[in-house]
């Protein structure tokens, strides 16, 4: 049987059991004291708990204990610590790096390229470390967790101060309300903030928004180069619609798009579509929803 491994700083993996499960058996590497909870997998190995240092550093014990168990594929969540460690793993291990994935199964991954434009088969049949959105939490009993090597390098957290907001959950979000470059002055998304919690939404953006302007983090960028969600409801205010964005949002169930250009590409992917000001249209939906 294929050995599949989750590399996780949190619970919220449901899709990488998803599709480790399809594999083989799962075995689940928990690094830090956020990552509890977890179930349906078959074994649990802890990391990193109750450590003042950083999770990164513990790539030395993560490479410790995949070296002495014959990993087959090994699946990392699509985040900060998981990203560095994945590529720690994969040059410990000699396996090729494998980001984005569409889907996998045992010695191949579909992966989207050019914005959606194209796909790619990977073959691996060697093995390989593939990157994946993490998910939702796993429903279900526990998994007894057992303690791993805390092998890690010199270093620790100093200082923790507190950055004005949480980080965003993206990929398991069930609503998201996004913002574009439609949005005159950092300011004004306030407006999209007061309809997200309207609605018990995400606040997300286009890549101008994140890495342009930095109004918002890089965690809430949507896009082909940031997080792809797959929302019950994905509504866009502002935002254009070039498929640099789409194929970050294209598996979202209904698409609502606000926009002031009747010509403006996002009108093609939505489903529900208002042409109209956006400081006069995401107030009144607000206010209805009140």
């Amino acid at each position: 049987m294929t050995n599949a491994w989750i590399i996780t700083t949190s619970n919220q993996i449901a899709s990488l059991v998803e599709a480790a499960r399809a594999i083989g058996s799962v075995t689940v590497i928990a690094l830090g004291n956020e990552a509890t909870g977890i179930a349906g997998v078959d074994r649990v190995v802890t990391i990193g708990r109750g450590s003042d240092a950083p999770l990164e550093a513990f790539a030395p014990a993560v490479n410790a204990v995949l070296e002495g168990a014959g990993a087959d594929i090994v699946f990392a969540a699509n985040r900060p610590v998981e990203r560095v460690l994945a590529g720690a793993v994969a040059a410990r291990l000699g396996l090729p790096l494998i980001n984005g994935a569409l889907r996998v199964s045992a010695g191949e991954a579909e992966v989207s390229r050019f914005g959606g434009l194209t796909q790619e088969t990977i073959s691996f049949p060697g093995g390989a470390v593939v990157v994946l959105e993490g998910g939702a939490p796993v429903e279900g009993a526990e998994v007894a967790p057992e303690a791993g090597s805390e092998e890690h390098y010199e270093a620790s957290v100093s200082a923790v101060e507190p950055a004005g907001s949480g980080p965003a959950n993206l990929a398991a979000a069930r609503r998201i309300v996004a913002a574009g470059r439609g949005f005159k002055a950092e300011e004004d998304l306030q407006i999209a903030r007061d309809l997200a919690a309207a609605l018990g939404a995400e606040l997300a953006c286009s890549r101008p928004l994140a890495e342009g302007t930095a109004w918002l983090s890089k965690d809430r960028y949507v896009g082909v180069s940031g997080m792809h969600v797959a929302p019950d409801l994905y509504l866009a205010a502002g935002i254009s619609g070039q498929v640099q964005h789409t194929s970050g949002m294209s598996d979202s169930k209904v698409v609502v798009a606000v926009n002031s250009d009747a010509n403006a590409p996002i009108f093609e992917v939505a489903d529900y579509g208002i042409v109209g000001d956006l400081y006069d249209v995401l107030p009144a939906i607000t206010a209805a929803l009140s």
